[in-house]
């Protein structure tokens, strides 16, 4: 089994990281053999020993190339419930400008908006590009992507953050079972 995925080329230093030790550790836990263009941008995931780390493997190299930090992404391999999933928003922005204001309502001023999102619902979220991507428990992204769908559908971000709060004891009572 071989994967491709491209990378953006400003994340490969991220995805190699210091003398190459992101690199080491994604293909030790992975099982898979990384192969890494730094001039195009296109990473193969090689050969892993076991099948699903090296699902797992594709899944980390996309969480770091949509901005996460190694060390979140890495976390995918330490809990098999825990998900990575991507929105999209360029099919929902019409233009740059559209795209910028999406963003914005996301992250919110100074991050509060995002981190709000994070602390409530205990996920790792990361704004890159033309997406929005997402690291969890499947039924902390489900409430993460029902906040986000009304922010894009212009609910006030109060609106919004009651409906997170409100889910939150649902949450934290479901993450009770998984530990």
């Amino acid at each position: 089994m071989t994967e491709y995925i491209k990378v953006p080329l400003e994340r490969i230093a991220v995805l190699v990281g210091p003398k190459g030790s992101t690199k080491e550790l994604i293909e030790e836990k992975s099982t898979a053999t990384l192969n890494i263009d730094s001039d195009s941008g296109n990473v193969e995931i090689q050969d892993p020993r076991d099948t699903l780390k090296g699902v797992r493997a594709r899944e980390v190299v996309h969480a770091i190339a949509r901005g996460f930090s190694p060390e979140k992404a890495l976390k995918l391999f330490d809990n098999e419930d825990l998900m990575f999933e991507t929105i999209d928003l360029s099919n929902i922005a019409r233009e740059e400008k559209d795209l910028e204001r999406i963003k914005g309502r996301i992250i919110g001023s100074d991050g509060k908006t995002r981190d709000f999102f994070e602390n409530l619902t205990n996920t790792n979220i990361s704004v890159y590009g033309k997406t929005v991507s997402l690291i969890g428990y499947p039924e902390q992204n489900a409430v993460v992507r029902k906040g986000i769908d009304m922010l894009l559908k212009g609910a006030a971000h109060g609106l919004v953050y009651k409906f997170l709060e409100k889910n939150r004891s649902e949450l934290k009572q479901s993450e009770m079972g998984l530990y």
